[in-house]
């Protein structure tokens, strides 16, 4: 049996605790719009001991605030039990393609940032949902960096802080004072 692999791997969302004794689990939806839009990305895979494991599922309901999920041969808590605190992967072959402007976290992870003026800020390590705006998580080339700060904070505001997104080179152009 040949193993399966991701091209190229994304996070959709994060398998939480079991529900009750029949095999079912919470899910927790990593998806931009309403949580539900995690059910329109199939297979879903986990990695367990450096390989990939799809999830089949059965069925799914909302239960109060919560989004549940019944996989394929998870037939009862226990088994439910193995499964918690994985991370739900697709291809990211399976996402929508976006309008132009708008940008997946994915694609801006690995850029580097540059001030307007060319300050080589770092490197986007991470991105932080902060809910009135995305915020960059650079991190800065301590042998280059002229205030040795090892991580910044860029609040990603188009226009006012976030100049120019270029992914085809990688490059992020900020209005951004490098001693922050």
């Amino acid at each position: 049996m040949s193993k399966l692999i991701l091209v190229e791997p994304v996070v959709v969302g994060k398998i939480g605790s079991a529900y009750g004794i029949h095999g079912w689990l919470r899910v927790f939806s990593a998806t931009e719009q309403v949580a539900e839009s995690i059910f329109a990305y199939h297979p879903w895979f986990i990695k367990r001991a450096r390989e990939w494991k799809p999830l089949l599922l059965d069925n799914w309901k909302r239960h109060n605030h919560n989004l549940i999920i019944k996989l394929r041969d998870v037939k009862d808590r226990e088994a439910a039990m193995l499964l918690i605190n994985c991370e739900i992967f697709i291809d990211a072959s399976q996402l929508p393609d976006l309008n132009s402007g708008e940008y997946y976290w994915k694609d801006l992870l690995g850029c580097q940032v540059v001030t307007v003026s060319g300050y080589q800020l770092g490197q986007v390590i991470n991105m932080i949902e902060t809910g009135s705006n995305d915020v960059l998580v650079v991190k800065a080339n301590l042998k280059k960096d002229a205030f040795c700060i090892q991580e910044r904070l860029i609040p990603f505001l188009e226009g006012q802080v976030i100049k120019h997104v270029d992914i085809a080179v990688r490059i992020i152009k900020v209005d951004w004072d490098p001693s922050f």
